[in-house]
């Protein structure tokens, strides 16, 4: 009697077993799959941004030799602004611009400037942060404790991209005006990191933090960045985040998008319901450098589009590179900023999804 007892006992913790793994199995099978961006989803989003029509060039430096890179744009007061970064021979420095029609814009000065006998003193590219991300939306920046931000990459030395990299962390109570903003005393972000993994413990290049209300993260701030490793030799973006803008920690071992060669890089995020895009450049896994996107529910699980270019070189000012983008729509049209490199070196053009020149 008590051997048929635990007969039974065996037999029923042994189905109980099979249910938990049968559930486990079909909880982790959903997530998967609700991971997964439907090819369906995906053609209507490439209708939804695609720019066919390029406008050309919309803003370089009266300083030929000095080289313009990575737009950031934002909204305030009625005008448009933008970040932008200047490469000198020296490093990379940071800039602002104003526009009233995204078209014509005229430089105000510089907010990132060279500081000497600093971690950060010859490289300090910044790229606005929390920026609204809803489609279609104000575009405005949001404050946290009372200040703006901006993340850069930073380090000391002269040169092109030169030396150790690491992402530096700067503050402003003023966002419109063209004055110095506080940078960190040290890289909130670095190669040499603790958690530091694979594909991102040599250089860290482009960042860009968003504000992740719902938390799907379980935390406030994302960052996604662009790094290589010591034996990736190849550009990924992986993603980190935060609960108060200072402190940092990767979010995942691996990269949330690569193609293990070339370059994938400089991410923007945009919001289209519940639906994330991921606009990035990708560089060297095929010809030149160009424009793509991927999507996402839940800001960490990533679809890559499989289709046609955003934007490709195609003209002179941008026959050798068209990367680093900046997308937004406003009233109707989008308007997808990024770096041209061509037979006007290196400046700064746009593609819409209206033909602006010839209306």
């Amino acid at each position: 009697m008590i051997f048929i007892k635990k007969l039974f006992l065996f037999i029923f913790i042994l189905f109980q077993l099979q249910v938990v793994a049968q559930n486990s199995h079909s909880t982790n099978f959903s997530k998967k799959r609700a991971s997964i961006v439907s090819k369906s989803t995906m053609k209507k989003i490439y209708k939804e941004i695609q720019t066919p029509y390029k406008y050309g060039i919309v803003f370089k430096h009266p300083d030929s030799t000095k080289l313009l890179d990575s737009p950031t744009l934002f909204f305030e007061n009625g005008i448009w602004f933008m970040t932008y970064i200047v490469f000198d021979g020296k490093g990379y420095e940071t800039w602002m611009a104003q526009s009233k029609d995204l078209l014509i814009w005229k430089s105000m000065g510089k907010i990132l400037s060279f500081s000497p006998g600093t971690w950060d003193a010859n490289q300090k590219a910044g790229y606005m942060s929390l920026v609204d991300i809803n489609w279609g939306g104000t575009y405005a920046v949001d404050k946290f404790k009372d200040k703006y931000w901006m993340s850069y990459l930073g380090g000391k030395t002269k040169g092109y991209e030169a030396g150790v990299l690491g992402v530096g962390m700067s503050s402003n109570s003023v966002l419109t005006k063209p004055v110095e903003w506080q940078t960190s005393i040290k890289p909130i972000l670095q190669p040499s990191d603790s958690d530091a993994s694979w594909f991102d413990n040599k250089i860290i290049y482009k960042s860009l933090v968003i504000n992740d209300r719902i938390k799907l993260t379980g935390h406030p701030f994302v960052m996604y960045y662009n790094a290589k490793g010591d034996t990736a030799k190849y550009e990924s973006i992986g993603m980190a985040v935060s609960d108060d803008m200072i402190s940092w920690k990767r979010f995942t071992k691996d990269p949330v998008l690569t193609k293990y060669k070339g370059i994938c890089g400089d991410a923007q995020i945009a919001k289209i319901n519940n639906l994330y895009i991921m606009f990035y450049f990708g560089a060297f896994w095929k010809p030149g450098a160009f424009e793509r996107f991927a999507c996402s529910y839940d800001l960490v699980h990533w679809t890559n589009w499989e289709g046609d270019d955003l934007v490709t070189p195609s003209e002179p000012y941008d026959n050798q590179y068209a990367h680093k983008p900046w997308v937004i729509k406003w009233k109707g049209i989008v308007y997808h900023f990024y770096t041209a490199v061509g037979n006007e070196g290196r400046v700064l053009a746009l593609a819409t999804s209206k033909d602006l020149k010839n209306q």
